[in-house]
């Protein structure tokens, strides 16, 4: 992963990779940083350099980053620790 802006285009990429490759993560997004109890299914809609957008079982639900994300591989680095 380069060190791109996270862009309309970056984040349109960044979603379909989460939801293609690491649903499992999307899915711990919602309830460890969600709140959401026993999701069925959840997507990531969008992302940003300020937060990530995830549809959660019809719900949206919007997860703040805890920093600015500086661009495309430091929102790689920040998604993987915040999948563990």
């Amino acid at each position: 992963m380069n060190n791109e802006p996270i862009s309309t285009e970056v984040g349109r990429r960044i979603c379909l990779h989460m939801n293609k490759e690491h649903n499992s993560s999307v899915l711990r997004y919602a309830i460890n940083y969600g709140g959401v109890e026993n999701p069925k299914q959840a997507e990531m809609v969008t992302i940003n350099n300020q937060s990530m957008i995830l549809n959660v079982d019809g719900e949206i639900v919007t997860i703040d980053f805890d920093h600015i994300l500086k661009d495309s591989s430091d929102a790689h680095r920040t998604l993987v620790e915040m999948a563990k």
